[in-house]
């Protein structure tokens, strides 16, 4: 039964040797080789006093690697994997413009806002965009869908819609080619702005009059004050960065280029975690809307490819070789 398993070529091997002439099964003093498969790699050594032939040779692993581990896997290691990770806050909302609490009420993008994403587009427009994810609330899915409206390499970002058997089959896609020229954009809710609470649908400048300024600061700024029946940031950071963790790490680990639309708290919650930021750091942090964040994933490690924080500052960042190298394709119209 062990026999009919292997029969199946389920990954490959990589030799490696001590002796002069440590690939061959009559000479091989002590050697061993790595089996690489999709999920996993095991070093596995051949152990021996003298001659010997295949079945003589001690077999033992080394060393295995689990599918935890694939970022510093053999293949990735080799290969350098490099994936680029962008972040936009969402532009600017109809209830941003009237000073209210907002939280996880739907409301969608101003003219204003609509612009912002249009512009973080271009700003982001020689960037490889492989998958995007946004969190459920229309103002974060409008802002991705109008900034890939401005990307060169043209390919559009299609909503995958999951909530049930139905829903999938419903939204199949029936041509190869044109799935080829498409980006899923997978919406979740743990990527919403934080909930308010009783603040939602409230004036801001209204309700420090009412609660006191101090107060008030106290719930937007602090880490872990909730405002009534409402999230504070690290509740709001728990499930943004276990679902950050979940889902969108491994794509990038897997060598994809993800954006991610989202908003003010959810966002600061996922760079907490990306920097290593510190609760009193974290709270300090301000995004503004529309403007693109961009790191590189290599290695294990995010880095901050010197970004813009503000708006009146230029879009450019600090490309890597990969990112140069695709720019010069879409210049060429290779894609």
């Amino acid at each position: 039964m062990v026999a009919t398993a292997f029969l199946h070529p389920v990954g490959i091997i990589q030799l490696h040797g001590s002796g002069s002439d440590a690939g061959s099964a009559s000479k091989c003093g002590h050697s061993s080789f790595r089996f690489i498969s999709k999920n996993f790699a095991v070093d596995v050594g051949l152990l021996n006093k003298g001659q010997c032939s295949y079945r003589q040779c001690q077999l033992h692993v080394v060393h295995a690697l689990s599918s935890q581990a694939r970022a510093t896997d053999p293949i990735s290691s080799t290969s350098h994997v490099e994936s680029a990770l962008i972040l936009i806050r969402h532009g600017e909302s109809l209830w941003n413009e009237k000073n209210l609490f907002t939280g996880c009420v739907d409301v969608p993008l101003t003219k204003r806002g609509v612009d912002e994403a249009i512009e973080a587009g271009k700003r982001i427009s020689n960037i490889p965009v492989d998958m995007i994810y946004t969190s459920s609330l229309i103002r974060a899915q409008m802002t991705a869908m109008l900034a890939m409206t401005q990307h060169r390499r043209k390919k559009v970002p299609i909503i995958m819609h999951d909530e049930n058997s139905q829903a999938k089959t419903w939204g199949q896609i029936y041509s190869g080619d044109t799935e080829k020229q498409s980006i899923p954009v997978i919406t979740a809710w743990q990527l919403n702005e934080r909930m308010y609470g009783e603040l939602q649908g409230l004036n801001k400048l209204e309700t420090a009059e009412k609660y006191g300024k101090e107060q008030v600061h106290e719930w937007r700024r602090s880490y872990d004050s909730p405002p009534p029946n409402g999230e504070s940031l690290e509740m709001c950071s728990q499930r943004a960065v276990a679902y950050f963790k979940e889902h969108i790490e491994p794509q990038l680990q897997s060598g994809k280029h993800v954006m991610v639309a989202a908003h003010g708290n959810s966002l600061r919650s996922i760079i907490m975690y990306l920097e290593r930021l510190t609760s009193q750091e974290v709270i300090s942090l301000e995004l503004s809307t529309g403007v693109p964040l961009l790191y590189i994933y290599k290695d294990g490690k995010f880095v901050r490819r010197g970004s813009p924080v503000r708006p009146s500052e230029a879009g450019v960042y600090a490309y890597t070789k990969n990112l140069a190298l695709y720019r010069q394709k879409l210049d060429k119209k290779l894609y």
